[in-house]
């Protein structure tokens, strides 16, 4: 079976900021060669946590 390719879209802000807060927690390059799936549920909620926090803040 061939392999899809997936087309490239815009980043939304949220998608932005996710990667910025991967970039933070040393993550980036992980999530860069085997995609969000390869983090644990702890690192992911991290991930979340960090995520909410500021968005409630107003920080984006």
């Amino acid at each position: 079976m061939s392999e899809k390719k997936k087309k490239a879209k815009p980043l939304s802000e949220r998608d932005k900021l996710k990667l910025e807060i991967a970039r933070e927690l040393g993550i980036l390059e992980q999530v860069e060669n085997e995609g969000w799936d390869s983090l644990s549920n702890a690192v992911c909620g991290k991930v979340g946590g960090l995520m909410s926090k500021r968005l409630r803040q107003g920080k984006v």
